[in-house]
């Protein structure tokens, strides 16, 4: 027990004053082997204090040599150890000092922390995705008395237990690279498997003279399953189109921009650089009737170089760029010294937070200056090339 001129030489010290302080006061007790390392503290916003609450689950996801990251069914959050100077008390059955009755007897800490996991929303990381799949992309139907590779396939669960992002971020993801489920496993088809899909579609909607907005489901099947599974055909028009029902049968509307884009990448594929005016003439001859391509359709796929005569045209893939921000951005200059905003916009717009512009991020990362009138970016930093 501390004798009353303790407690006010214990105020003094502390430079409190004796009538700021509750009129209860209540001894703390501790067990025999509380210790620091029992428990670990989260902050959660309000959020995920109602997933809790109403009973979901919170998954922390992540290989020993990655930093690991917390997921709720939609979101991935980044998580940071943050220290504090007061020391935070676990208690049971805490109660606030007007709840608190003199008679009470003294408070028994379970446990303590001089540090909390503070979250903070960030993107999911998708580039592993893409690199498990690609160990053993799906290349059609095995052929006769040959046995199919059964080596390094992923179901849904696979996958969450090795890809840093929730369930809905990496479902979403799957759509977007145009994965497939074939026997329970997770697929992406290979390149030129599915620009040989693509190229069925196109030349069937060509010799029918069909509007590419209305692409009959059912004589699709029909006429090109004999060439391709029935399974993969219809992949391939979902990936590629919008299916709608109109007069109790199944069409498919083609996506001008994502047709386009395909078989633009299949010309591009084997190619450094292309002379542009003559990809543009032998692009626009390669897709269906009625279908006009355009340099925007190729934005975050191609770069076009104006500065090289005759101008030319390269692949260059957003996926294939680091994840990372500074690397992406060093990647980025080392390729290219000077960059104008369109040019750069699509190669760093996934990279961008909640509330973030590509602006802010160029203003960060990049220096900007006038060349002939336009504005350019280059690095802030001198960039290996």
């Amino acid at each position: 027990m501390r004798t009353l001129e303790e407690v006010q030489a214990t105020l003094e010290i502390a430079k409190l004053k004796e009538e700021d302080l509750l009129s209860t006061v209540h001894c703390l007790s501790f067990g025999d082997n509380v210790s620091s390392s029992d428990y670990c503290l989260m902050e959660l916003d309000e959020t995920l204090c109602k997933l809790i609450e109403a009973g979901e689950s919170l998954v922390i996801r992540g290989d020993k040599d990655e930093r690991a990251v917390l997921c709720s069914s939609d979101k991935t959050y980044d998580l940071k150890i943050a220290d504090t100077s007061n020391l935070l008390l676990l208690v049971p059955g805490c109660r606030t000092p007007d709840q608190l009755s003199d008679d009470q007897d003294s408070i028994h800490i379970w446990g303590f922390c001089n540090s909390y996991w503070e979250l903070r929303k960030q993107r999911p990381k998708l580039k592993k995705l893409k690199k498990l799949l690609m160990e053993n992309p799906y290349e059609g139907p095995a052929i006769r008395g040959q046995e199919e590779n059964t080596e390094n396939r992923y179901t849904m669960e696979d996958l969450l237990e090795r890809i840093q992002a929730s369930e809905e971020e990496l479902k979403t993801h799957l759509e977007t690279i145009h994965a497939c489920q074939i026997d329970g496993y997770w697929r992406v088809l290979d390149f030129d498997y599915e620009m040989k899909l693509l190229g069925h579609v196109a030349q069937l909607v060509d010799s029918e003279s069909w509007s590419f907005n209305k692409v009959p489901l059912h004589t699709s099947l029909e006429e090109l399953t004999p060439l391709e599974p029935r399974e993969m055909i219809e992949h391939c028009l979902n990936c590629y189109g919008k299916r709608y029902a109109e007069s109790g049968e199944v069409f498919y509307a083609l996506n001008e921009d994502s047709v386009c884009r395909g078989l633009a990448l299949m010309l591009l594929q084997n190619a450094v650089k292309f002379n542009l005016k003559e990809f543009q003439d032998v692009w626009q001859q390669s897709v269906p009737e009625g279908m006009s391509t355009r340099l925007e359709q190729l934005k975050g796929v191609a770069l076009v170089d104006r500065t090289s005569r005759p101008e030319t045209i390269g692949l260059l893939r957003v996926e294939d760029l680091p994840e990372d921000t500074v690397e992406r951005f060093n990647h980025l200059f080392s390729l290219r010294e000077k960059w104008t905003e369109d040019d750069i916009t699509p190669y760093i717009q996934d990279l961008c937070g909640e509330k973030q512009t590509t602006g802010a991020l160029l203003t960060k990362y990049a220096r900007s200056s006038m060349q002939n009138g336009v504005k350019v970016f280059n690095s802030r930093r001198p960039v290996a090339t």
